[in-house]
């Protein structure tokens, strides 16, 4: 992404009221960032919708002016920009829709990672839960994950630190920009979090902590991930967010269960009762519901079934030339709309082709 480009990106971003899905359309709209902000009126005669109070606010210099401070800034702190429309934005974050257009990191990051999951859960964490958290990420060694979470107290912080003392890679999301970091009692951790992975976060530079910004960060612990484990949690709270985010992205999610008596552990329980997370009790639930145990077989030979529809046979190699392949990943692949690709692996598993596997993985048989 050129700088000038990063320069309108940056300004888009600081219009009040251009969330993340409308910045992309406008983009898609226009061609791009800058060209948002000089077309001519003419080009605006498609967005009958919002053309006034976006021409009204674009022509405000108030944005680029800020921009140019941002950019300033992201040089000085020598931030990584991560763009939608670029190759090192994270794979996973973009089969989400309301994943950022535009965010921000620091450190040694790789999202360029096979396995990706995300531990969350209360910030007034039990003994058992931290000593679970440090035992699961203990017994994740043998799979090099990357480790997600908010660098938030209890439960956040435990698995970061898990994650370091294993020589596991870790990300945490802020839920501010880069001008402080949150708690100041976790200021000791950075360099070594720094080290091990980083930071991200899609706040400019000069947001402060606010309360309802952790649901917004929300969104990108449970997009960057394959899974998001919830180690304990009461009937409301952050990491429940976080869950329904993950599942509704299709998302695997995991619940640590706990006494049915114990506050700390009702919203883990509900998560379970209802279906909305697997139960995990260890490490290999988690390595069995995702498939890890299993490697791809890519010297299969190809398979014709001279007996399939034109979509069944686009499937069918799509799987072919994936492997093991996530729901996601065939839509992505044979560009049919996932709400279509369920009802047509149906009826390629009984006819006998596809074999479905643990966390929404399909392969041929």
């Amino acid at each position: 992404m050129d700088k000038k480009e990063l320069l309108f990106a940056l300004a888009l971003k600081r219009i009040p009221g251009v969330g993340d899905i409308t910045a992309k359309k406008l983009i898609a709209y226009f061609g791009s960032a800058e060209a948002v902000f000089t077309s001519n009126a003419s080009k605006w005669e498609g967005l009958n919708s919002v053309k006034g109070f976006l021409q009204k606010e674009i022509s405000k210099t108030l944005y680029l002016k800020e921009a140019e401070a941002e950019l300033a800034f992201i040089a000085e702190q020598e931030l990584k920009v991560f763009y939608y429309k670029d190759e090192a934005y994270p794979e996973n974050l973009k089969h989400c829709i309301d994943a950022p257009f535009l965010f921000f990191g620091k450190g040694n990051l790789n999202f360029n990672k096979p396995r990706i999951i995300s531990i969350v859960g209360t910030r007034k964490a039990s003994w058992r839960a931290k000593e679970f958290c440090q035992n699961l990420v203990a017994d994740l060694v043998p799979y090099k994950p990357l480790i997600v979470s908010g660098f938030a107290y209890g439960v956040d912080i435990c698995a970061h630190q898990a994650a370091i003392e294993n020589n596991l890679p870790t990300i945490a999301c802020l839920a501010h920009g880069f001008k402080q970091l949150y708690p100041a009692a976790h200021k000791k951790y950075e360099a070594e979090m720094l080290y091990a992975g980083g930071f991200v976060s899609d706040f400019c530079s000069d947001a402060v902590f606010d309360r309802k910004n952790f649901l917004r960060r929300n969104r990108i612990i449970a997009g960057l991930s394959q899974a998001t484990l919830v180690i304990e949690s009461a009937n409301k709270g952050g990491s429940l967010v976080t869950a329904t985010i993950a599942n509704s992205y299709n998302r695997e999610v995991f619940a640590v269960p706990g006494h049915p008596t114990e506050i700390l552990s009702e919203g883990c329980n509900n998560l379970i009762k209802t279906q909305q997370a697997n139960l995990l009790t260890s490490v290999k639930d988690l390595v069995y519901m995702l498939n890890w145990d299993v490697e791809k077989n890519i010297n299969k030979q190809p398979v014709l079934f001279p007996t399939l529809s034109e979509k069944e046979q686009i499937i069918v190699d799509a799987i072919q030339k994936l492997g093991k392949a996530l729901l996601d990943e065939l839509a992505l692949e044979t560009q049919i709309p996932t709400y279509n690709l369920v009802g047509e692996l149906l009826n390629l598993e009984l006819k006998g082709v596809v074999k479905p596997l643990p966390g929404k993985k399909y392969e041929l048989t």
